[in-house]
C-alpha cells in the first residue's frame, strides 16, 4: 500500500550521541546501526520510506527524553531546544515529515505555553510524551497528568484540536528497584511499558479528564498497551462494580465510549494480523493507526506485514492513511491519494 501515515517514529539530538550510543547498547544488537538511523532525520528514513510505501512521517523525541529529567528547568531547556532542531528539519521536507512537540511535564501551564507555540509557530501536529514525569529532588517522584491540576494543558490540546501520543517509558528510581531490578528482561516491550501506559490512561478515564474534555484526543502505541484485550473485564468491573461504589461520580461514560470518542491504537512494534484484527473487533478500524516504531522495529517487517495482512482494502486504506489525514488534517503529501 502507497501513502502510508508512520506517526511513532523517533528521533534523538546528534550531540547526544554517546548517551544514545549507550541506550542502543542495553537493547539492540547493532548500537551503530541505531545510531546511524535515530540521529538521521531526512536521508535514511525517507529512502526506506520511498522503498515501503510510506508517503508521511511524524517524528517524536526518542524514549525516556525530557520525561527522564526532573529539574524543570533543564527540562524545559531541553524540550524548546528539541523543538527548535527538529521543526527546522523537518520545515525542509514538509510534505514527507511533520512533528510531535516534546514537553516538560512539570507545571501545566508551561507545558500547555510551550504546545501552543510549537503548533502555532512550527505547525506541529501534537505532542508525545513518554509517560509520567520524574520529578523531585532526586527524580524519585513521579507527576501523573490525570487530576484537575493539568486540565489547563488538557484544555489547550482541545483548543489547538491536535492529539497527545502518550509513548512508554522505561521505569525508575524506587520503582525499578522494587518491582523490575530483579526482572531486567521484562522492562520494555515484553512488559513496562503497557503496564505504565495502561495505568496513565485508565488514570484519565477513571478520574474523568475525558469528562472534563470530551474532545480531547489520546493515542496509545503497541495496539493499545494490553488494554483491548481486557476491554470486556474493564467494561464489566467499571459498569457492575466500580460506579456501584461511587466511580460514576467521575467516570461518566463506558470505556468503550471513551475508546469510541477519545482514544486511537496504534499498530507501532506489533506486528500481528491476530492481534490487530482482534484490536479492529474490539475498538474498530475507525480508531486505529499504522506506525511502525522505526528505529527500534524496521520499516520492512511493520510494512510489510502491514501490507499482506490479511484484512478488507477498505480497513487497511482505513488504517494506513485515512484515518491519520483526518486526525491531523493533512493536506497533500507523497501518494496520499494513491
Amino acid at each position: 500500500m502507497l501513502g502510508k501515515i508512520a506517526l511513532e517514529e523517533a528521533f534523538a539530538l546528534p550531540r547526544f550521541e554517546e548517551k544514545t550510543r549507550w541506550w542502543a547498547s542495553l537493547f539492540s544488537t547493532d548500537a551503530e546501526q541505531h545510531v546511524r538511523e535515530i540521529t538521521d532525520i531526512d536521508t535514511l528514513r525517507i529512502e526506506y520510506a520511498d522503498k515501503h510505501g510510506v508517503g508521511y512521517q511524524i517524528l517524536s523525541y526518542t524514549a525516556p527524553g525530557v520525561q527522564d529529567i526532573w529539574d524543570p528547568e533543564e527540562a524545559h531547556a531541553l524540550a524548546v531546544e528539541i523543538n527548535d532542531y527538529i521543526a527546522e528539519r523537518v520545515s525542509k521536507a514538509s510534505d514527507r515529515l511533520g512533528a510531535f512537540a516534546t514537553l516538560s511535564m512539570h507545571d501545566p501551564t508551561r507545558a500547555a505555553s510551550e504546545l501552543r507555540r510549537c503548533v502555532e509557530t512550527h505547525g506541529f501536529k501534537g505532542a508525545l510524551v513518554n509517560d509520567t514525569q520524574r520529578a523531585g529532588p532526586d527524580g524519585d517522584d513521579l507527576i501523573f497528568y490525570d487530576n484537575p491540576s493539568w486540565d489547563v494543558f488538557w484544555q489547550t490540546c482541545t483548543n489547538l484540536d491536535v492529539p497527545l501520543y502518550l509513548h512508554p517509558r522505561n521505569p525508575t528510581g524506587t520503582i525499578y528497584d522494587k518491582l523490575w531490578a530483579d526482572r531486567k528482561w521484562l522492562i520494555g516491550p515484553p512488559l513496562s511499558f503497557a503496564q505504565g501506559v495502561s495505568l496513565h490512561v485508565l488514570g484519565m478515564v477513571t478520574n474523568g479528564v475525558f469528562d472534563r474534555h470530551p474532545r480531547l484526543q489520546v493515542i496509545l502505541g503497541h495496539l493499545g498497551e494490553h488494554i483491548p484485550f481486557d476491554m470486556w473485564r474493564i467494561n464489566h468491573w467499571f459498569e457492575d462494580r466500580k460506579k456501584v461504589l461511587g466511580l460514576r461520580e467521575t467516570c461518566k461514560r463506558t470505556i468503550r465510549e471513551y475508546f469510541a470518542e477519545n482514544l486511537w491504537i496504534t499498530t507501532s512494534g506489533h506486528f500481528s494480523t491476530t492481534t490487530l484484527n482482534f484490536c479492529m473487533a474490539e475498538v474498530g478500524a475507525d480508531r486505529v493507526l499504522f506506525s511502525i516504531d522505526y528505529p527500534f522495529e524496521r520499516f520492512e517487517e511493520g510494512c510489510g506485514w502491514f501490507d499482506g495482512a490479511e484484512m478488507n482494502e477498505t480497513d487497511r486504506v482505513k488504517i494506513g492513511r485515512e484515518n491519520g489525514k483526518k486526525l491531523f488534517k493533512l493536506g497533500e503529501y507523497k501518494d496520499s491519494s494513491a
